[in-house]
């Protein structure tokens, strides 16, 4: 948990209670959320001011792929959140973590350090 102390997340997710356990679970980690959205709109113009981003794949149908090459682009680890599992994800995002809906704190922990690696 130590190496995640800290750091910011912007969290793009559009249903409310999946993002306050999300934002609950990130600052148990020792995270601070910097940003949370709950649209693809607001996600493509959030500030930068985070380390990673936790993405919800479908924002009440639009997908949040344009917001996830935004990120690869400048370099900013990131894993999806999904109850599609790894099949909702395309291909060129094979290499991405996926952290499949519903998950625990221990499998948010592991999916992002295995981001924050790459």
């Amino acid at each position: 948990m130590a190496e995640l102390a800290g750091m910011r997340a912007l969290v793009v997710e559009d249903e409310g209670v999946v993002a306050l356990l999300s934002e609950g679970m990130l600052e148990d980690l020792g995270c601070e959320v910097g940003v949370s959205v709950a649209s693809l709109a607001k996600a493509l113009t959030a500030d930068d001011r985070f380390d990673f981003a936790v993405l919800d794949v479908n924002l009440d149908g639009q997908l949040v792929f344009p917001v996830a090459e935004i990120l690869r682009k400048r370099e900013v680890p990131f894993v999806f959140s999904t109850g599609y599992g790894r099949i909702g994800v395309p291909e060129t995002f094979k290499d991405c973590q996926v952290l499949n809906k519903p998950f625990t704190l221990e499998e948010m922990e592991r999916k992002l350090r295995l981001a924050m690696k790459r």
